[in-house]
């Protein structure tokens, strides 16, 4: 596989690396794999900074998809089980360990025009990146500041989390052009489908009140 380059869609912004990993799954209707390949984990992992732009990362495979599928299913639960005030014991065991594991070692390197840029001291491991998305989740769910901004957008058909850090803590959809427009859009149907229906019903009326001959009217 080439270089890594950011091609991944990123119109939607979690706020966090391990929360980018859940947005990646379907989510409901009209929602597609976006880890369905070597090549979109490798797009993913450059657009979320695990990895610098231009890293070499032609270990990707079939086999580290599969890992960060079953990582991001667990951190998905734990998350879930948080919100709701339960626990999920299992997969925070399981995050836990993953924790624990060394992350990827970084290096500043010259890179255009002499400027510093960040490199990986070495070629990525799937285990090492694993890593650093499991301690960056351990970090959100142990930070309580944090942690009170997790939320889940509201929209229908929608289960993706995300961090709000809006004024006010407002934030209702994971994106203001995705789920923000499609149900302002929804909203406005709603509310010209009641009017129009109102003004049916009172046309209605009228026709048969203002209209209507008098029995023996000439």
């Amino acid at each position: 596989m080439a270089a890594g380059k950011s091609a991944y869609d990123r119109r939607f912004g979690s706020g966090r690396p391990c929360l980018d990993l859940v947005a990646t799954a379907s989510g409901g209707p009209g929602r597609r794999e976006l880890l369905d390949g070597a090549e979109r984990l490798a797009d993913w992992l450059v657009a979320t900074g695990l990895v610098p732009g231009g890293t070499h990362l032609g270990a990707v495979d079939d086999s580290w998809v599969a890992r960060f599928r079953q990582l991001r299913t667990r951190i998905d639960r734990l998350l879930t089980a948080e919100l709701g005030g339960r626990g999920a014991e299992g997969d925070l065991e399981r995050v836990n360990a993953l924790a624990a594991m060394p992350p990827p070692g970084l290096r500043a390197v010259r890179g255009r025009g002499g400027t510093l840029v960040r490199a990986l001291s070495a070629d990525p491991e799937c285990g090492a990146l694993l890593a650093a998305v499991a301690r960056d989740a351990v970090e959100l769910l142990t930070d309580p500041v944090t942690r009170a901004g997790l939320r889940r957008c509201e929209a229908d058909n929608c289960r993706r989390l995300y961090l709000d850090t809006s004024r006010g803590h407002r934030r209702r959809w994971c994106s203001g052009e995705g789920c923000g427009n499609r149900e302002r859009v929804a909203r406005h149907r709603r509310r010209a489908a009641a009017a129009a229906a109102i003004a049916d019903a009172a046309s209605g009326t009228t026709g048969r009140t203002g209209t209507e001959i008098p029995p023996g009217a000439p």
